[in-house]
């Protein structure tokens, strides 16, 4: 076990160049919201040395916790952008990444895992494995990332870190492997049973600083014996030599991590540990797991795309090899907007990279300086000269995107950037006056800059600007951030609908417009008729014979029916679904002309729409609902209570996917309900389908509104 020493002890010497690689661990810390993710890792950062003082997430001392060092973050007790820091334990340098749990923040939780080589997956001993659990899970599996599980909250009334371990296997598919067993449970909990080490682990101290090994207690020992046995069992299924060291009962400590540490590495086995983070024990042999059985960044295969030889067609990939000796890769996976500029997080896979050196966006073919280089602890930075293979550091002043690749000139190759899910929930900002408008345009500069996942567009129906994001909470964080860190006070509503008018029945028409001033006038006759017509915006056609309107007059007829189509009658909506057909008309000598002609069309069209059954047209969207077959019911009724209508359900193992058509104004905060309904375990996306007609009473209503805006 690792002492943890006062700072200024050697055992806890910052990484130099000349740490091996083998030593060095990228970790991160992901869990369902509330599990103590934030918490444990407060706890590492103390028994690392990393800081002096304990801080709450909900901290009575007004600090808060280290990691989460945004205000916002603080006075929530929640995370909302994963904060990275380093530590030091047994000679092992470990980088650790701390994640939010709420799946609002998904993005944060992808750009980690992106670039780490493990993970600790935290639970909560009451509430087991939580729809969050499962995201991240998936996330986990997405980028092959093995972990370690730590079941958390063992003091906490309701306990059961057994039940958790089923919950692993039943629910995410794992083969998980208890490591550990508690001693006593709930408000009588002491400590840990290492079964690999068969001894009783105690956490003595005002913040269980000091480890205690014992014995394991008399009546304990048969329980531990029968779990550890369960526990060889299941290790030796991938390990012939501690296999064949069971059948010779030479057994032995080095085996048995040997064996533990290649099956976590190969995805086939799930340590699990167990603890209090908040009570101070269990972290410590958590952390000599981590050192043990997550890999080095050698020990993962890493591939990236060969850019000479791509084509548009077909991606080809090489896998990378992670040393210091070879030419500069690095990917850029997270930014930051701090005090200094802009700050670009990066993985170093390849090379090494040193304070002002040069290397070379990828993307654009930019070459940069590295002005200043760090560590990041937090909010706060060490300054270092140089780092390497293996590494994640941080770049000032350097202008990129997130995921974009970094390398020594000549290099062709890029990193392949995180998975970026789509959006589900949109907004419409509006800026309270002249100044929050600037101060508004820098904050949605800088968010879509940091964040794939906060999308912004200007309607061109509406002329609202549109925010979209992966939740209610999302947005609302990012608003509550434009008004504290740019004062841009913003009004907020749900975007407006881009409804459509058009015409339900055939409707003929004989306009003629005349207008006499002194002098020449104005002349122009337009006979024919429109009807509706489907998948087409407008459609003219010209039928006339023996000259009855002059050919060089038919393209201002049809000039002033398209006109016309940019707002109706009903709700100022762009019309569409049109064909207009001229068959007859007349003319004059002298005073017709393309003036005359054009406005004889919009005087046809002003008489003949309000005679065509007008009808408001809305659009249906296509949407896709995902979540546990447990949850069908429920989420098929929030998609009829919704005016949805059901296209198809396909289930496959446990798992729900329905289908429907839903009109667009009946999606907004669709997002909560689902998530109500179905404890946060579905997802859906959605995409346009069509435009159709809008139910009467709906029509009438939308009507009545439009002409009370107008009259106010």
């Amino acid at each position: 076990m690792a002492p943890a020493g006062p700072p200024n002890d050697p055992h806890h010497t910052d990484r130099t160049m000349s740490t091996p690689i083998d030593r060095l661990r990228n970790i991160g810390i992901s869990a369902h919201i509330d599990s103590g993710k934030t918490t444990l890792t407060e706890r590492i950062l103390y028994y690392t040395a990393r800081i002096r003082k304990i801080h709450d997430v909900r901290g009575k001392d007004g600090v808060g916790a280290t990691m989460d060092f945004m205000e916002l973050e603080r006075e929530r007790g929640i995370t909302i952008q994963s904060a990275a820091t380093h530590c030091t334990w047994d000679d092992h340098h470990i980088n650790i990444i701390d994640t939010p749990g709420h799946v609002d923040f998904t993005i944060e939780v992808e750009r980690a895992l992106r670039v780490l080589d493990g993970a600790v997956l935290v639970l909560c001993a009451v509430a087991g494995v939580q729809s969050q659990s499962i995201t991240v899970d998936r996330q986990m599996r997405r980028y092959g990332v093995p972990r370690v599980a730590f079941v958390n909250k063992c003091d906490r009334q309701g306990a059961n870190p057994v039940r958790v371990r089923d919950q692993l296997i039943e629910k995410l598919g794992h083969n998980a492997v208890l490591m550990q067993i508690p001693i006593g449970l709930e408000d009588r909990f002491e400590g840990v049973v290492d079964l690999v080490r068969m001894k009783a682990l105690y956490f003595d101290g005002d913040n269980g600083e000091h480890v205690r090994e014992e014995e394991i207690p008399a009546d304990m020992r048969e329980e531990a014996e029968s779990f550890r046995e369960e526990m060889l069992d299941a290790v030796s299924m991938f390990s012939d030599e501690l296999t064949e060291a069971m059948l010779e009962e030479t057994v032995t400590e080095e085996i048995i991590q040997q064996a533990v540490r290649e099956a976590t590495i190969n995805l086939q086995i799930t340590p699990v540990l167990m603890g209090s983070a908040y009570k101070n024990k269990g972290v410590q042999p958590l952390l000599d797991a981590v050192v043990r059985w997550l890999p080095a960044p050698t020990e993962v295969r890493n591939d990236a795309i060969d850019l000479a030889a791509s084509t548009e067609e077909e991606e080809v990939r090489v896998p990378i090899e992670v040393s210091a000796d070879k030419p500069l890769l690095a990917l850029a996976f997270k930014l930051e907007d701090g005090r200094y500029g802009q700050l670009t997080y990066l993985r170093i896979y390849q090379g090494r990279m040193k304070k002002g050196g040069f290397m070379v966006n990828v993307r654009s073919g930019d070459r940069v300086k590295i002005g200043r280089l760090a560590r990041m602890h937090a909010n706060e930075m060490e300054d270092i000269d140089e780092a390497a293979a293996g590494d994640i550091v941080a770049v000032f002043g350097i202008d990129c995107f997130s995921g974009d690749t970094f390398a020594d000139a000549g290099v062709e190759l890029a990193l392949t950037s995180m998975a970026v899910p789509e959006p589900v929930i949109s907004l419409s900002v509006k800026p309270v006056n002249n100044k929050a408008q600037a101060n508004l345009s820098k904050a949605l500069r800088r968010f879509t800059k940091e964040d794939p996942t906060f999308r912004v567009h200007t309607d061109p129906e509406t002329g609202e600007t549109i925010v979209s994001g992966m939740g209610e909470l999302h947005l609302e964080v990012y608003i509550e951030r434009m008004k504290r860190e740019y004062n841009a006070e913003v009004e907020v509503s749900p975007p407006r609908v881009a409804y459509r008018e058009t015409i339900t029945r055939r409707v003929e028409f004989d306009y003629t417009h005349k207008k006499q001033t002194g002098g020449s006038g104005q002349y122009g006759r337009v006979i024919g008729y429109a009807e509706p017509v489907e998948d087409e915006q407008f459609v003219f056609e010209d039928r006339t014979t023996g000259g009855v309107i002059p050919k060089e007059f038919i393209p201002s007829v049809e000039k002033g029916f398209r006109s016309m189509l940019e707002k109706g009658p009903l709700v100022e909506a762009p019309v569409t679904g049109v064909k207009v057909v001229i068959t007859d008309g007349n003319h004059h000598v002298v005073d017709s002309s393309d003036v005359a002609f054009q406005e004889a069309a919009r005087g046809a069209w002003r008489r003949f729409f309000p005679q065509g059954a007008p009808a408001v047209l809305e659009p249906i969207m296509l949407v896709a609902v995902e979540g546990p077959s447990e949850f069908h019911g429920p989420m098929v009724a929030t998609l009829m209570q919704r005016r949805g209508i059901i296209l198809g359900v396909t289930e496959q193992e446990h798992f729900a996917r329905i289908e429907a058509e839903v009109p667009l104004a009946e999606m907004f905060g669709y997002a909560t309900t689902l998530r109500s309904a179905t404890q946060g375990k579905a997802e859906f996306t959605m995409e346009f389908s069509r435009y159709h007609r809008v139910p009467r009473e709906i029509m009438e209503a939308l009507v009545r509104e439009h002409a009370e805006k107008r009259a106010s």
